[in-house]
């Protein structure tokens, strides 16, 4: 008997639309790094700029007509569609913050716009991901292309290590997802995650409940890895001090946001009936994510190195919505994610921006008396600064009292409380760089600051209105995300 030929409809090509986009620009990136001239080669970031932006707009034309594509591999909702324009935004300043950072390194490439649009790929199927094969898909697609990204820089040694570290972490910690995934299959006989509910939702079903645990172990350490969460941390320090200034902006907002999206689907559709197991594990992960996260930034005197450790905190705030397992904290993660991508991408901003040639000022000591010397970019990193703490009328505050609020309505009173105290201990190091800015003289004879790059000035003041807007207006958001977070459970 021949098999019945599946042949995709028209919704389902423009449901994948923001990713074909993706791919073209990119490759065409590739084509013309040929034919483009050594000076003509910065003006690549142009076109990738421009297939961001065709990209969002495809993505609001497939989240228009929600519904799965391809034998239910993806599935565009409105979560899916809200994690897919938040990347295409990081990516987007992360463009732009790249512009004049490899002009002034000498490293113009058509390549390196080609591999922030293929991780872009990766990031907006893993939004959209409705089996565990396409997640693993997605996070492959998208963690290559940051890997090599991780190493542009080749004469760089610190850049090398990052990308080396990366690799070989990253890989061993695809691999406990990957046997994850095989293991929930033949428990199952599915990766389907809307399958998977249906068959692990009845008790009778299940021949070995504790294999299914071992299955949701395993799978969470791979998504662990990818949101720096304890104790999968330890790569991010390292990686992120070595990597090049703009890219390790990028992937503490994109790659993060894409795989706590993924783990979000994940563990409150197929894993929803099996809460009572793993929410102890993620509860504790939470808490040590952010007992390690900020008080290892208390003893850091790279800047780099402190805002690592300040994005394993961040990543344990957003566990604390994922514990709560609700649609409250399912919004809650989202417009933390969000809020978090613009404080971070702008306070990496300004690093890209005041280390100069060969990153030789990345020391919390060498931005003693910023604020003399430009105020203005004081100013704006002071806005981060303060929206990371979670000061009032900042994004930040807003996104940890949702998260705080959602933790106490799932009566989750000790990780709540917790949670508080070490944000008061975050406190400490974030007001030490603002000091520094503001209270000490500047560095004698160090070399002097250049002007602001059109594209960072662009990145500085979107990322800080955006910071101040939600802050203001936090329900521009919230509404969205109380409406996107209705997933199955």
């Amino acid at each position: 008997m021949q098999a019945a030929s599946f042949v995709p409809s028209s919704a389902e090509y423009i449901r994948v639309l923001p990713e074909t986009i993706l791919t073209v620009f990119g490759t065409l990136m590739l084509i013309f790094e040929g034919f483009a001239g050594e000076h003509h080669r910065k003006n690549l970031g142009y076109l990738a700029v421009l297939g961001i932006l065709a990209a969002m707009a495809a993505s609001v034309a497939a989240g228009s007509m929600p519904g799965s594509a391809f034998g239910q591999f993806l599935v565009v909702d409105a979560f899916g569609t809200f994690f897919r324009l938040l990347v295409l935004l990081v990516g987007l300043l992360a463009v732009m913050c790249s512009m004049s950072y490899l002009t002034r390194e000498e490293s113009d490439s058509g390549e390196y716009f080609a591999l922030i649009l293929y991780s872009l790929v990766g990031q907006s199927l893993l939004a959209v991901s409705n089996e565990l094969i396409m997640v693993f898909i997605g996070l492959e697609i998208s963690s290559i292309a940051t890997y090599i990204m991780a190493g542009f820089l080749r004469d760089d040694k610190r850049a090398s290590e990052a990308a080396i570290k990366y690799f070989l972490l990253g890989s061993f910690a695809t691999a406990f997802l990957l046997y994850g995934v095989a293991w929930i299959y033949g428990l199952t006989g599915t990766t389907n995650l809307t399958e998977i509910r249906k068959y692990l939702i009845d008790p009778q079903a299940i021949a070995a409940p504790w294999m299914v645990g071992v299955c949701v172990a395993l799978i969470f350490v791979g998504f662990a890895f990818k949101v720096s969460a304890a104790p999968f941390q330890a790569w991010t320090p390292d990686v992120y001090q070595g990597a090049p200034a703009p890219v390790t902006a990028f992937m503490s907002a994109g790659p993060k946001a894409a795989a706590f999206a993924v783990l979000l689907r994940v563990f409150t559709t197929a894993f929803t009936g099996l809460g009572e197991h793993w929410i102890p594990v993620v509860w504790v992960s939470a808490l040590l994510t952010m007992v390690i996260g900020n008080f290892a930034a208390l003893t850091q005197v790279n800047i780099k190195r402190v805002l690592a450790y300040s994005s394993i905190a961040h990543a344990g705030y957003v566990l604390v919505a994922v514990t709560a397992h609700s649609e409250i904290g399912t919004a809650a993660a989202m417009f933390y994610l969000a809020s978090y991508a613009f404080m971070n991408i702008g306070a990496f901003a300004v690093v890209t921006h005041f280390a100069r040639r060969g990153e030789r000022f990345v020391l919390v000591d060498d931005f003693a008396g910023l604020a003399k010397r430009q105020p203005i970019t004081a100013g704006l990193f002071t806005i981060f600064l303060l929206s990371m703490i979670g000061v009032p009328l900042t994004a930040g505050f807003f996104g940890k009292f949702y998260i705080f609020k959602a933790a106490f309505d799932s009566n989750l009173i000790w990780l709540a409380v917790l949670g508080l105290l070490n944000s008061a201990v975050a406190a400490y190091y974030y007001l030490r760089i603002i000091v520094v800015m503001y209270f000490h003289d500047p560095v004698e004879g160090q070399e002097p600051l250049t002007d602001l790059a059109p594209g960072i000035r662009l990145t500085l003041w979107g990322s800080a209105a955006a910071t101040l807007i939600l802050g203001f207006f936090p329900s521009l958001l919230l509404d969205i995300a109380n409406q996107s977070a209705l997933l199955p459970r």
